[in-house]
């Protein structure tokens, strides 16, 4: 199948640029042969390195400053890639949401395929209802991917498996949200002239009638690494603290244990985990605290990094066997312990959180007994 003249790729990010990247790049390995040579882009269409597809992908930065400094790196390498970035200022304001979505309006009616890395973004669900779309294509915002996927299927509204129900105010602001979210769940969902596709590191089944692409990280091995590897262990960080679902204090004595007892030199602090608590951690332990300027996949694949990678259940247990795969680095999920859980995490936090540890391919899971003991 020949690729639509226009295609749109919104994220909110790095992660996301980076899968768009990803399922770019696959969307070429698999493209139709003429004579047993992969289609071209149209003349006069840009022309990405490598061959993938040129895209028009539209920047949706969040507002805290690390994110949007790796969000301007990726996008410097998806610019050398060929594709077009616009980065559009959706937050920050009061009139900013309407302005950019007065911007972008003309171009969503347009588009014949949107990409999107975050279905849960409220904001994305506004762009979708003006969509006419005949292809819509879900790439990875981490193990969220999970998430949409089982909600869609239940047909329940899209909500984030951490967020907790925010008083009255918050259901009144969710009842009156409904038919923006109902509209997006609608589009992403198959139908008769409407082809929708995954394109996801997730061990995630499709609904009836949608596609799954797998993102083996392809386009990050073809482009990094393979890297050099140190006698050191690394602790991928997580920013569970800050969403409320782990208590500080607990996750401070979680880090500490492990740093004790494999040996851990190197922190890599997920971009929102607070200056504060990184302080703590540093100050408690004496790691090494590296706040990564681009995502950890592509951190990991250009290297140095270590023998053995550290993570509490997350977004990487997944994709770093892939980035990394043939490189000798041993990735261990340590599970989350009940005890550890705030008072306000919700129910379906505990679940979601053991799935992303039991679903995870080629990973070393720790002992029970390994684990940071409660109290």
């Amino acid at each position: 199948m020949n690729p639509p003249a226009t295609t749109l790729a919104f994220v909110e990010s790095p992660v996301q640029l980076l899968n768009v990247l990803e399922w770019a790049h696959a969307q070429n390995e698999r493209a139709p042969l003429l004579d047993g040579v992969p289609t071209q882009p149209a003349r006069g269409a840009a022309s990405p390195s490598h061959g993938a597809e040129a895209l028009r992908i539209i920047v949706l930065p969040p507002t805290d400053p690390m994110s949007r400094g790796q969000l301007r790196r990726v996008t410097g390498i998806a610019r050398d890639e060929g594709h077009t970035v616009h980065w559009q200022e959706a937050r920050g304001g009061a009139g900013a949401p309407f302005k950019a979505l007065a911007a972008l309006a003309g171009r969503v009616r347009e588009a014949e395929r949107i990409v999107v890395g975050d279905p849960f973004s409220r904001f994305v669900q506004l762009l979708l209802v003006p969509a006419r779309a005949k292809e819509l294509v879900v790439v990875d915002d981490g193990t969220a991917t999970m998430e949409f996927l089982a909600q869609a299927g239940r047909g329940e509204r899209l909500r984030r498996w951490h967020r907790t129900g925010g008083g009255a105010l918050g259901r009144v602001k969710e009842l009156a949200y409904a038919p923006v979210s109902g509209t997006a769940r609608r589009r992403l969902t198959p139908a008769a002239g409407r082809r929708v596709e995954v394109f996801s590191s997730m061990p995630v089944t499709p609904l009836p009638g949608m596609e799954l692409k797998v993102n083996d990280f392809g386009w990050t091995r073809s482009r990094f690494g393979p890297p050099r590897l140190t006698k050191g262990t690394d602790l991928v960080g997580t920013s569970l603290v800050e969403t409320g679902v782990v208590d500080a204090g607990r996750y401070l004595e979680a880090v500490s244990r492990l740093t004790r007892q494999h040996g851990v030199t190197r922190y890599f602090a997920h971009r929102r985990e607070s200056a504060e608590k990184l302080r703590a951690l540093s100050e408690a332990t004496g790691l090494e605290i590296v706040r990564p300027d681009l995502p950890l996949e592509l951190i990991a694949r250009r290297g140095p990094v270590g023998r053995t990678i550290l993570s509490f259940p997350s977004t990487v247990v997944h994709t770093l066997p892939y980035a990394l795969a043939g490189t000798g680095v041993r990735v261990t999920v340590c599970d989350i312990d009940p005890a550890w859980l705030t008072s306000t995490a919700t129910s379906r936090a505990r679940t979601f959180l053991a799935g992303v540890t039991d679903t995870a391919r080629d990973v070393h899971r720790l002992p029970a007994q390994a684990a940071p003991a409660a109290g």
